[in-house]
Parts: structure tokens; sequence; C-alpha cells
């Protein structure tokens, strides 16, 4: 009976340190429910701050809009302008590459690409570059970083029909290969 008592309680003893263990480790998550949640994709994590419809007569969003080329300027009555405002991490020791690929999907399937903007002319635009283990994006001090939203900007143009085919999911593509990771966008 001593014996079996001792033995239950190593048994125990080693499933706490094991559970104990698991607890430093965090596990990749690659979809994200909603906004605010870290995804990973590729050594990185990627958060989006907030995703809005942006208004071209309000003062604060034109400035997101500054940098776009001519062709890009006018909006048909159909589309409207989506900023995704997103933060990337690298919690790892090495250097990597910050993605460079988005595009959202709605639920009939569409698929819409991101719009060039002049990074000389905006400064909220989301640049990619490698990261050094512990670097994050937007760079601290940077008006990207220190404005209201605290995220690289991401500009789509979408037509207004795609915001009632929710929920919209952003999939930001992984410049190493691997799994790429989403995330379901508040509109």
């Amino acid at each position: 009976m001593k014996l079996r008592r001792i033995a239950v309680s190593a048994a125990v003893a080693a499933l706490a340190v094991g559970v104990l263990a698991a607890c430093g480790e965090q596990e990749e998550v690659h979809h994200g429910a909603t906004e605010g949640v870290y995804v990973s994709t590729g050594g990185l994590k990627y958060q989006v701050q907030i995703s809005r419809i942006l208004n071209p007569t309000d003062f604060e969003d034109q400035d997101y809009l500054r940098g776009l080329a001519a062709t890009d300027r006018v909006l048909a009555p159909s589309d409207t302008w989506f900023a995704v405002f997103i933060r990337v991490f690298n919690r790892g020791e090495k250097p990597v590459q910050s993605a460079n690929r988005f595009t959202i999907l709605d639920t009939t399937g569409k698929r819409f690409t991101p719009i060039q903007v002049d990074r000389r002319a905006n400064s909220t635009v989301y640049i990619p570059r490698v990261l050094k283990g512990g670097d994050q994006l937007p760079l601290p001090g940077s008006l990207a970083r220190e404005n209201l939203t605290q995220g690289g900007l991401v500009l789509f143009r979408l037509p207004i029909s795609s915001l009632a085919n929710r929920p919209l999911e952003l999939h930001i593509a992984s410049p190493v290969g691997g799994q790429d990771a989403t995330v379901d966008l508040d509109v």
C-alpha cells in the first residue's frame, strides 16, 4: 500500500512538472477570430490593431490617403477605402523578414489586394523589413506607431457590396513559407 502511494505521488508530481513547464511555452495561433489577437506566421507575431472604412472628407482619414497614385485617387461610387492597421513583433532571437503580401477575402470568395501608397508621402504606411530579435513594426517613435491606430497602414479598395459578405478575412502570407495567418476583420 505504501509503495502504491509513493508511485501515485510520483506520477502526480511528474504531471505537475510537465504542466508547469508547458506554461512558459506559447502555442502558435494562425487564425484570429477577431482583431487584437496575435497570430503567427513566418516566425513573427502579427496583430491587427484596428480595421475600418476611411472617409476621404474626414480630416484624419485624409492623412491616411496621402501618397496614392493619380489613377487610384478617385473611387467609383460603388467602392470604399478600407484600412487595416497592423503591428508586427519578433519575439525570437534571429532576424526575420516581415510579410509583404496581404489579401482580404470575403465570404463569396472575392479576393482583394492592397493599393500601393507612396511611402515617402505617407509615413503611416506599413513597410515590410527584416526585424531583429525583439524588434517591432511600426518602429517605436515613428508616426505610424505613435498615431491613434498604433499600426502600419495597409490600404484596400473594396466594393461596398463586399462589406455585407462578412466576415472579411485578412490573409497574411508568410514570406519564408509555412502556414499563413488569418484574422477576421471587424467591419
